[in-house]
């Protein structure tokens, strides 16, 4: 008996997809888009692919954005409706990262567009310039998909496929193993979350760099998934290296951990020419650095939706190279910034150290340590990156971290599903780890809902739980005059008890009062996802952090 026209347009699109190198799938359940998930289904059974589902589209979104930051290449299915804008925030994630995660939209037949029929809305470019389109509507339109789906085919971004399907939704029968394309190699191993530290690695490969003059006091910024040749430029030169944790860069003797410190002293005054790779969004100190009008800014072309820097650039390349002959007086230049690193980040480590009790600074030094060489790290936005900034030691050459964080908008948004995602996707990894804030991770909390049939990671998310957002005390909002107002517009306490949240979820839970408890509960994994919650003061949190921008002279 002869499948329906849906079902064999939906094994068309799964089969191009398997060519891609697609190999995971995050299905959320629906209605128009059965035959599709049938589809995978079946490819699931035959060992083409690994099959995840989630009840909600936008942790399903994350999800598949996870695991293809990690370098593998997913695609998240939906149904039609308000399902499809539900993967709207990781789209753009994405989209501003460069990474090519793929959104398969199921729709209604392109005739009831405009009609008040059941569940349909314009689904045609639901995310607008943020992800390549493509509509399909009949099978003599799959051939063209093996092209748009090729890896490094089109802009480094989101892909949506949007599948119109009619007619009869379900097979007659299974979708035999032996017309099921096997799914093709991926493109090759990726050095960080995107694709961006993979093209300038091939711009270094084919010799197109532009070799820097030597002269002027130089240091190089790293910017999230700069990569490894953010940190082989600064060490060939002898130049300080600014890099972010989730730069891709930070290792080896020319990193400095406490740079943002050191920006507004005297040694920061004398920096003359600044080197701009991957995408910094961290720190004010850099930003103030880059937008100086006596320091001239090199920068190097980086992939995502805006590539376009937002300040005044004197230059910019490909990729760039050191000096063919490096100046004598870059030793010296580096030998101040490290003996200066050194010496903040002794008094750092004593301020912390003098509260007598956690602070948010030394769950993120202690998390940071509990990483071991090859482990995997993944960074909620707002404070808990940042405290990872300054506190996070920085390893030697070779004993790289693989730390991620959703930079391309540093939104909280699904962290803890991109953090699951990670790390079902990088299985070798020695140790799977999250840090977060309480506000980020109840924002995503529902990643957290997996169905006993779920493919689980061993990863342990660290929540630093202050009851707000404590990212505000920080800021101009968080000033004293306005402290009447403070709670209700911007720390916004919730007062849930995180542990009963986990429960319902049958997630494994602790919470921790000191920092020797936190190093135990990291040195002792449970297996599967399992939260540390470490409670911290927030009312002394503008003062701490006032303190530790003093620290830098």
């Amino acid at each position: 008996m002869t499948e329906p026209t849906a079902v064999r347009l939906a094994r068309g699109v799964v089969a191009a997809l398997l060519r891609a190198g697609i190999t995971e799938v995050v299905l959320a359940p629906g209605s128009r888009n059965a035959p599709l998930a049938f589809a995978v289904w079946d490819a699931a059974r035959a060992g083409r692919l690994r099959l995840h589902t989630r009840i909600d589209e936008r942790t399903a979104g994350f999800l598949a954005l996870g695991l293809t930051r990690v370098g593998a290449r997913a695609a998240v299915v939906c149904t039609s409706g308000t399902a499809v804008a539900n993967p709207h925030p990781a789209v753009l994630e994405a989209a501003h990262s460069a990474v090519p995660l793929v959104v398969v939209s199921a729709d209604r037949p392109a005739s009831l567009r405009g009609t008040g029929a059941s569940q349909t809305t314009d689904q045609v470019r639901m995310f607008g310039d943020a992800a390549a389109f493509v509509d399909v509507a009949e099978e003599v339109e799959l051939p063209a998909l093996d092209a748009l789906l090729a890896p490094g085919a089109g802009s480094p971004g989101p892909l949506q496929l949007n599948v119109q399907l009619s007619g009869a939704l379900v097979p007659v029968d299974p979708w035999p193993a032996a017309d099921i394309p096997s799914a093709s190699p991926p493109d090759g191993p990726r050095i960080a979350g995107s694709r961006a530290a993979d093209v300038y690695r091939a711009r270094l490969a084919e010799g197109a760099a532009h070799v820097l003059p030597a002269g002027p006091r130089t240091v190089v910024v790293a910017g999230d998934d700069a990569g490894p040749p953010a940190r082989m430029l600064a060490e060939a030169a002898g130049w300080p290296l600014l890099a972010e944790p989730s730069s891709g860069a930070r290792t080896g003797p020319n990193a400095l951990r406490c740079y943002r410190l050191l920006l507004d002293t005297d040694l920061g005054a004398q920096v003359e020419r600044v080197v701009v790779v991957g995408h910094p969004t961290l720190s004010r100190p850099i930003t103030r650095l880059v937008e100086r009008a006596d320091v001239e800014v090199v920068s190097v072309r980086h992939a995502g939706r805006w590539a376009r820097r937002p300040f005044p650039v004197a230059a910019e390349h490909d990729a760039v190279a050191a000096p063919d002959s490096p100046s004598p007086a870059d030793a010296t230049w580096l030998a101040a910034w490290q003996e200066a690193d050194r010496a903040a980040a002794r008094r750092v480590d004593a301020l912390v150290a003098a509260e007598g009790e956690p602070t948010p600074y030394e769950v993120a030094g202690t998390v940071a340590r509990a990483l071991p060489a090859g482990g995997l790290l993944v960074v909620g936005a707002s404070s808990p990156i940042r405290d990872l900034d300054l506190m996070g030691a920085v390893p030697p050459a070779g004993q790289r971290r693989l730390v991620l964080a959703n930079r391309g908008l540093a939104g909280i948004d699904g962290t803890v599903s991109t953090a699951i995602g990670a790390a079902l996707g990088r299985p070798h990894s020695t140790r799977a780890l999250a840090l977060v804030g309480d506000v980020t991770f109840l924002h995503d909390h529902g990643g957290l809902v997996l169905g006993p049939r779920e493919e689980q990671p061993d990863l342990t998310i660290v929540v630093v739980n202050d009851d707000g957002g404590s990212i505000f005390a920080m800021l101009e909002q968080g000033d004293p005059a306005h402290a009447d107002a403070f709670d209700t517009l911007f720390g916004t306490p919730h007062g849930v008890d995180l542990a009963s949240l986990c429960a319902a979820t049958r997630t494994p839970h602790w919470r921790v009062e000191s920092v020797a408890e936190l190093e135990h509960a990291l040195a002792s994994p449970a297996g599967g996802v399992e939260v540390v919650e470490v409670r911290v003061r927030r009312d002394n949190r503008r003062a701490l952090d006032t303190a530790l921008r003093g620290l830098g002279a």
